[in-house]
């Protein structure tokens, strides 16, 4: 009784005293155990297990080494050959050369464990047993685009459903107009600057590839919405830029949320993009709401399979709907754009294998126009592109993160941990692929991508499993339209003004451009 008389008549000065004591103790404690305690026992579990790597470093771990690497590796081109891994993922491929294929590095103070090897990748990307989740930051995708390929669970298996028969290969067939008609408006603008020359002419491919692929887009998200659709367009290209911005210096948890300058514009931008689609949608529902066709561009396909997929939960929200169109033309626009520029590349390093895919073009269509069946029977073209996609993969790593222990090749991951799967160094492992491994032999895949090389999984440009990328066959039909048109018409080389810098922003781009000389075909 005396005690809470004592208590009572304490001034609340000092109440308020002991209450910001506690507040002060519990803060210090959390952030112990985020910035030491955790890091600690994580890495310990993994050192236990064999798997080894750098150490952490208060408070942002290796990325300022890692952005140190890329800068001193990126100061300057290399050779022009296609072992570009020591270029393209520095940090990564230093860490595995001293720690071996399964090793760790830091992201902050959450371990990144590394995993070079092909079979637990492929078992990763299965995720037959759960507990494996996509890794990306929420705020970066809400700027860029957020769809199916940031989901995980029972929302991406709607997704998948919903989305699945716009990308059906009868839908796809229909897209091929839009194809063809994007690939002459390109072709021709070269033969005008051609037929003024004295006989040659150099041309930048990346940012002429660029916009083809986003005029591609346009046509087939938006149909007769061209305007619009290049709006977007525009818009994304300036919203990635500005996105890599942000990350050039050391990244701050919820840095994207402050009001800087750049953030603002970000803002903006993504309201514009998501205002144009939003409009687009409720137009198109009014259309179908008076008994008017959806249409056969992406839109249309994709709101009336959401129409007959059920009502309530089984349908995607507009939101959604909003989110699946920025990820297509994000996604779509770059990865088919960086597979046609490092494949003209390539066939300009390889001028012998630029003459067999002209031959078997001139073989299949000779002056006429492409159509699907014959893209369909161009073994060697395809050949090529895979062995592009091989040792040039767009992505060139996956990131998961694991949300509860899980056990993989007789190795415990525990929860919170990073796994970076280096699509890249997978497929360039001499062990899979033979001694040639970074060499250019698309004669590798002449029986198909199974017996390419001697572990299956061991190829994986659009992913693996019930996650491979579902826009896959419209990134190679588009590329195959595109590169048969070109060969028909022209033979290329490479400038004396190109520089071979592959990097990765994003996706593996060529960092200083894609210069090519452009000669009539005799």
């Amino acid at each position: 009784m005396d005690d809470l008389e004592a208590t009572a008549s304490l001034p609340p000065w000092t109440l308020i005293q002991g209450l910001l004591s506690l507040l002060v103790a519990f803060l210090t404690y959390l952030a112990a155990e985020r910035w030491y305690l955790r890091p600690w026992r994580l890495s310990r579990v993994l050192r236990e297990q064999g798997i080894w790597g750098t150490s952490y470093q208060f408070p942002a771990g290796d990325l300022k080494q890692s952005g140190q690497l890329n800068a001193e590796a990126w100061s300057k081109p290399m050779a022009l050959c296609h072992d570009i891994i020591p270029r393209v993922i520095p940090h990564v491929h230093n860490t595995i050369k001293e720690h071996g294929n399964i090793c760790f590095t830091w992201l902050g103070p959450v371990p990144k464990v590394i995993i070079g090897d092909a079979v637990p990748v492929r078992d990763i990307l299965s995720n037959k047993l759960g507990h494996i989740m996509k890794f990306t930051s929420k705020r970066s995708g809400e700027l860029l685009a957020f769809g199916i390929a940031n989901h995980d669970g029972e929302k991406w298996a709607k997704h998948r459903r919903i989305l699945n028969p716009a990308f059906h290969l009868d839908h796809l067939k229909r897209m091929l107009p839009a194809f063809y008609t994007c690939c002459t408006d390109l072709v021709d603008r070269w033969e005008s600057k051609l037929a003024s020359s004295d006989g040659s002419y150099e041309v930048d491919i990346w940012p002429e590839f660029r916009n083809q692929t986003g005029d591609v887009i346009s046509r087939t998200a938006f149909g007769s919405n061209i305007v619009e659709g290049r709006r977007i367009f525009q818009l994304q290209a300036e919203q990635a830029q500005r996105l890599i911005k942000s990350f050039q210096y050391m990244y701050i948890p919820g840095s994207l949320y402050l009001p800087t300058k750049n953030n603002r514009r970000m803002d903006e931008i993504n309201k514009e993009i998501e205002g144009i689609i939003r409009g687009l949608i409720m137009k198109r529902e009014r259309e179908m709401g008076n008994g008017e066709p959806s249409g056969n561009d992406m839109l249309g396909l994709l709101m009336q399979s959401n129409m007959d997929s059920g009502k309530g939960s089984m349908r995607m929200s507009t939101e959604d709907i909003i989110d699946e169109c920025k990820l297509f033309y994000f996604a779509g626009t770059d990865a088919t754009a960086v597979l046609l520029t490092w494949t003209l590349v390539l066939l300009c390093m390889h001028p012998e294998w630029q003459n067999v895919a002209r031959e078997e073009v001139l073989s299949v269509f000779g002056r006429d126009k492409p159509n699907f069946d014959g893209v369909s029977r161009l073994k060697k073209v395809t050949m090529i592109l895979y062995e592009v996609l091989r040792l040039y993969p767009p992505q060139v790593t996956l990131t998961r993160r694991v949300s509860k222990d899980i056990q993989i090749g007789g190795i415990t991951y525990p929860e919170g941990v990073i796994l970076e799967l280096p699509i890249i160094l997978i497929h360039h492992n001499t062990e899979l692929w033979g001694e040639d491994a970074r060499e250019f032999k698309p004669e590798r895949f002449a029986e198909g991508i199974s017996k390419a090389n001697k572990d299956r999984p061991a190829y994986f440009p659009f992913g693996w499993a019930a996650r491979i990328c579902i826009g896959q066959n419209f990134a190679l039909l588009q590329a195959k339209m595109a590169l048969s048109m070109i060969l028909q018409r022209f033979e290329f080389q490479l400038s004396p003004s190109y520089s071979h810098a592959p990097y990765t922003v994003i996706t593996l781009h060529p960092q200083h451009g894609a210069q090519i000389i452009l000669k009539k075909r005799l």
